[in-house]
């Protein structure tokens, strides 16, 4: 009897811990609805900064006869310093979602520790924070509690700085890399030069046309003057804020998007696991009864 009641236990356990991940699968569901409308939101206006910013700075090219004279588009190919801004979730039980962005970070630092090259690291995410600071590596900045709740503001903070360091001269390249969201099954990992800009494809989404198309489809006209580095530079900021934001937004919506298929492959194992525990169940307590039958026609038995 002691067995058939420890096996009770066990699948009222199970039971239990199927009923939480199925309401965490539910409530991951419906807070992914938002993300995903939030990042694909983003993701047009990102786009629509990363062409303006490409156009604004061809039209420049073309009155000053050669490229822009700004330490942004200076590509350093033998950097001495990088930041690497990584982003991770703040609040677990999301599957393998922070090992990949882990891993491309500790990738980086053994990369550029072959170059002789300084990696500075920018953690946004307790779960990176915590990985980072028991492994006993050192950590620039850390930002708890931004990947859960961003919003723009606190987008501004964590670039600014990196920004700050890059324009005084003591970085040479800013890296971001977080786990962004595809769609509502799958994640993938983005790697993101913020700083040098690369004009061409100033990333987030791989679909601008090279600068030299833009002479003949682009409508804007720039007066010979400063105004256009003026109004580059107001971009450039712009720019540099709004993929720090939408990396936050992706991110949470891939986290979430994960989260929601960690619960329900654990509701699916707990179901499992109930139909097992029960099958010993049945079969404990039939061996139980045969037991007793036989106790009792031994005793019968032995009495006459």
């Amino acid at each position: 009897m002691a067995n058939l009641k420890e096996i009770k236990r066990k699948i009222k356990s199970v039971q239990n811990t199927q009923k939480t991940t199925r309401a965490m699968k539910l409530v991951s569901t419906a807070k992914l609805k938002r993300a995903e409308m939030a990042a694909k939101q983003s993701r047009v206006y990102a786009v629509k900064i990363n062409e303006v910013l490409s156009e604004i700075a061809y039209k420049i090219n073309q009155y000053k006869n050669g490229a822009v004279e700004s330490r942004f588009f200076d590509k350093n190919e033998t950097p001495d310093t990088i930041d690497v801004i990584f982003v991770t979730a703040d609040k677990g039980l999301c599957g393998g979602f922070n090992i990949q962005t882990i891993k491309a970070v500790r990738n980086l630092l053994s990369e550029y520790a072959g170059k002789k090259v300084t990696v500075r690291l920018r953690a946004v995410g307790r779960k990176g924070m915590a990985f980072f600071n028991f492994q006993g590596t050192e950590l620039l900045a850390s930002y708890a509690g931004v990947s859960s709740s961003p919003s723009y503001e606190k987008a501004q903070e964590i670039i600014q700085s990196a920004i700050d360091d890059f324009v005084e001269g003591k970085t040479d390249k800013v890296i971001l890399i977080h786990k962004g969201y595809k769609n509502m099954i799958s994640q993938e990992l983005k790697i993101t030069d913020i700083v040098p800009v690369e004009l061409k494809i100033v990333d987030v989404v791989p679909v601008q046309p090279p600068l030299e198309s833009l002479e003949t489809s682009s409508l804007m006209e720039l007066e010979p003057d400063e105004s256009g580095e003026e109004i580059l530079d107001s971009l450039l900021q712009k720019y540099f804020e709004y993929n720090m934001y939408y990396a936050l937004i992706d991110s949470l919506a891939a986290e979430h998007s994960a989260r929601m298929q960690a619960m329900e492959n654990a509701t699916n194992n707990a179901k499992e696991r109930v139909g097992i525990l029960t099958l010993a169940y049945n079969k404990a307590r039939q061996e139980s009864i045969t037991t007793e039958l036989i106790e009792i026609i031994s005793g019968v038995e032995s009495m006459k």
